[in-house]
C-alpha cells in the first residue's frame, strides 16, 4: 500500500541554503534513501546525495534524520507514521558542499596522522602469529564501516570547531585502542592519544555509541580502555618514580 509522505530536504551549498518542501510516494518496504532517489527522479533532478551500496556497508549515505545522525539507507519509511513530516538534513559537523554531501576530508586527515601498524622487527608479515583470544577485544572494532557518524554526533567537534586541529574523534581514537590491544604492534601508544590525538578531550557520553549502525560499542570497550591505560601511565607512582630514577641516570 502506497501513501504520500511530507519531507523537508536542506537544498543548498557552502554559501547557504534552506529547507524545501515535498510530497513524494511511499511503498510498501521502502527506505528513506528509496524516496531521496524518488525524489531525484521526479521533482528535484539536480539534489545532491552520497550512496553507493544501499546495504549499509559502505557508511556513504549519512544525514541526519529529524535532527538524529543515520544511514538513509538502513532508516526504514516503516519507523515514522503517515502524518509526520520527515526533515532530512546535511551532516551538521561538516562543511556542506551541496544539498546532502559534506566534506568529510576532515575524518582522512586525522586517519593519516595515527601511526601505522607496527609489527615486530624481524618478523615477515607472512609469519605474524597469534591466538584468536589475543585478538578477539579489539575484533570488534574492524567492523566500522567509517559512515563518520559518531565524528558527526560528537559534541567535541560538532560544537567547538577550533577542536578539529587536536582531537581525532571517536572513530580515529577507537583506532588507537584497537592498534594498542594488538598482540604484535610494538608502539606504545598510549602519551601520542593523550598529547597528540586529544584523548583527554573525550568525557564519555556515548553518543558515539549510540548513533553506531554497527552496533559497536566504543565508549565502552575502545575510548575507556584507552584512558584507562593513559592514567596508568601517567599518575602510577612506581611509574612516575622509574622515569625519575633513568632522568637523574641520564644526567
Amino acid at each position: 500500500m502506497s501513501y504520500d509522505a511530507q519531507f523537508r530536504v536542506w537544498r543548498g551549498d557552502a554559501d547557504g541554503g534552506e529547507l524545501q518542501d515535498f510530497s513524494v510516494e511511499v511503498n510498501e518496504g521502502e527506505v528513506v534513501l528509496d524516496i531521496i532517489h524518488r525524489l531525484q527522479a521526479t521533482q528535484a533532478g539536480d539534489l545532491a546525495v552520497r550512496w553507493n551500496c544501499k546495504a549499509g556497508k559502505c557508511g556513504s549515505c549519512s544525514a541526519e534524520i529529524n535532527g538524529r545522525p543515520r544511514l538513509l539507507c538502513m532508516t526504514r519509511m516503516s519507523t515514522f507514521t503517515e502524518a509526520d513530516t520527515i526533515t532530512v538534513t546535511p551532516l551538521r559537523t561538516f562543511p556542506v558542499i551541496r544539498d546532502l554531501v559534506t566534506d568529510v576530508s576532515f575524518n582522512y586527515v586525522k586517519a593519516r596522522e595515527i601511526p601505522a601498524f607496527a609489527p615486530p622487527k624481524g618478523v615477515a608479515a607472512g609469519d605474524y602469529r597469534m591466538e584468536q583470544i589475543d585478538v578477539e577485544r579489539s575484533q570488534e572494532f574492524r567492523k566500522c564501516i567509517e559512515c563518520f557518524l559518531c565524528q558527526n554526533v560528537c559534541h567535541v567537534v560538532r560544537d567547538h570547531e577550533d577542536n578539529k586541529d587536536s582531537f581525532a574523534g571517536p572513530r580515529y581514537l577507537m583506532r588507537i585502542a584497537e592498534l594498542d590491544m594488538h598482540p604484535l604492534d610494538e608502539m606504545d601508544r598510549r602519551k601520542q592519544a593523550q598529547d597528540e590525538h586529544g584523548l583527554g578531550y573525550c568525557n564519555i557520553t556515548k553518543c558515539c555509541t549510540e548513533v553506531c549502525p554497527e552496533h559497536i560499542k566504543i565508549t565502552d570497550n575502545a575510548l575507556i580502555p584507552m584512558k584507562e591505560r593513559v592514567v596508568d601511565r601517567k599518575f602510577d607512582p612506581l611509574v612516575w618514580l622509574g622515569a625519575k630514577i633513568r632522568r637523574r641516570e641520564d644526567a
